[in-house]
């Protein structure tokens, strides 16, 4: 059976994706990806897959997979039974780990790790079972915490001698045999497409199916049915252009493949929670604003006026005048999240 790819959505403005899923999950299945991962799972026991390797895992299961090697975690429950937040998942490329490396040399033990990761690592469930709250603490984290977390995260797991390696020496990666599986080839026309007028029965087209073939087989590869998956794809993408760029939303929403702003609007709104107005100025919030400049303390009044003439001898002493109270400005800062 070839593994499906998984789409990996990275934010601009974040250089690896940290996230957790309850089970079962859309995206637990034989699957594979070109990034890197590290894979905690938090609840239930079961067989995992990575590679050619086929292994039991309980809660702590800890495991590194490299580029483009499959994977997939199935646990042993009851009809109708759930996990939540059974899997912790952080996601990162080949290109942001060289970038730290070379930022700063104490990580190259990082490069060793992730070159191991091709076939996967595993680490013992107690290693799994500390590191839990960073990788839980990644998956909420902002700004510079997410960074200072992933160091110590990654510090951790590079000094961990009793890893082991998983799929065979002679286990072959073939992601382009993979790719050339039909969701995949679907999933793949959509991301080129998006901006355009996609629709169901065009794509069952492209894929050589009749339209309620394909409806079946999407839903049962993507958990969702085609508008779902495609309106995600498009509020995800509206997401990155509100955050990353001046068109206005109604620019945006023709430019990811909306034909009317009324449904744009109330598809972002049910999905995000907000209106992609208000979505854009929350996120200015995060922007650096000039600060107001301080006022300098006022001198006294009093010592521009001539010296007092000193007192004659016996006569009591005359306190000092008081200068006037100097008026302090006060400056109110106010910044509307209404846009």
């Amino acid at each position: 059976m070839n593994p499906d790819l998984e789409i990996v959505p990275t934010r601009r403005d974040e250089s690896f994706r940290a996230w957790s899923h309850d089970y079962p999950h859309t995206v637990a299945k034989w699957h594979f990806h070109p990034e890197y991962e590290i894979h905690l799972i938090q609840g239930s026991r079961g067989k995992f897959f990575v590679g050619d390797h086929i292994g039991d895992f309980a809660p702590g299961n800890l495991v590194v997979t490299g580029p483009n090697l499959p994977h997939n975690w199935i646990s042993e429950l009851g009809p109708g039974e759930r996990v939540p937040s059974r899997d912790v998942v952080l996601q990162f490329s080949r290109d942001a780990a060289e970038k730290m490396v070379a930022a700063f040399a104490e990580l190259q033990p990082v490069l060793d790790l992730i070159d191991e990761a091709s076939r996967g690592v595993q680490f013992p469930d107690e290693i799994g079972l500390a590191v839990a709250p960073l990788m839980l603490e990644l998956a909420s984290a902002h700004g510079c915490r997410r960074v200072e977390v992933l160091m110590a995260l990654f510090d951790r797991l590079a000094s961990c001698a009793a890893r082991r390696t998983l799929a065979g020496p002679g286990y072959r990666i073939d992601a382009q045999h993979y790719m050339s599986s039909t969701i995949n080839q679907v999933l793949a026309y959509l991301r080129q497409n998006l901006p355009g007028a996609l629709r169901e029965a065009d794509v069952a087209e492209f894929a050589g199916m009749s339209v309620s073939t394909f409806t079946r087989f999407f839903r049962r590869h993507t958990g969702s049915t085609f508008v779902q998956y495609l309106n995600r794809l498009r509020i995800n993408e509206a997401c990155e252009l509100l955050m990353c760029s001046a068109l206005s939303v109604t620019d945006i929403c023709y430019r990811i493949g909306f034909n009317n702003l009324s449904n744009f609007n109330r598809q972002f709104l049910a999905m995000k929670g907000m209106p992609p107005s208000r979505f854009r100025a929350l996120h200015r919030l995060n922007e650096p604003h000039d600060a107001p400049e301080p006022h300098e303390p006022h001198e006294p009044h009093a010592s521009l006026a001539p010296a007092a003439a000193p007192a004659a001898p016996g006569a009591a002493a005359r306190p000092p005048e008081r200068a006037a109270p100097t008026a302090r400005a006060v400056i109110h800062s106010h910044r509307s999240l209404h846009p």
